[in-house]
């Protein structure tokens, strides 16, 4: 769009500048017209006026744009408001599933611990028990012995 406004070594016009060369350019026009018209400065003021519209016409076409492209900005923008609640609430479903699995598995390590727990009190049920009947085999074995040696005298005798 601004193409219209590079000099050659590429520096941009302002549209002051365009104005003022198109002026100048009527200007020239105007001075090769017959001389009536000259001597009165009528049509150099109409060749004036002409290029004046042109600037303007070329101003409302660049506010046009302008209009045009901040409209598009804005639309571009709103969309992407739109996508950033959306991964917003997207990222806040991950984050409360995060949070319920989180909770699961404490409520998992509560559980496991729990059994360790019973499989430790079971351990030691089976020791208590072991020692029990590791003391019953000894009042039995002894019983027995006295029950062989009772035997044993008798048999002497």
């Amino acid at each position: 769009m601004f193409d219209k406004f590079k000099k050659g070594e590429g520096a941009e016009m302002t549209v002051e500048e365009r104005v003022e060369e198109k002026i100048d350019e009527t200007s020239v026009e105007t001075t090769n017209e017959t001389s009536s018209s000259s001597d009165i400065g009528i049509g150099e003021l109409m060749g004036k006026r002409a290029k004046l519209e042109e600037a303007i016409d070329y101003v409302g076409v660049m506010i046009k744009n302008l209009k045009d492209k901040r409209t598009l900005l804005e639309k571009d923008i709103e969309d992407e408001s739109v996508d950033i609640k959306n991964l917003k609430e997207k990222l806040q479903k991950v984050s409360e599933y995060i949070d319920e699995e989180n909770q699961g598995i404490k409520e998992l390590a509560n559980k496991r611990k729990q059994v360790e727990n019973e499989a430790d009190e079971v351990g030691t049920i089976i020791n208590n028990l072991r020692q029990k009947l590791s003391g019953i085999d000894t009042i039995i074995e002894d019983e027995g012995n006295k029950v062989k040696r009772i035997k044993e005298s008798r048999d002497q005798q």
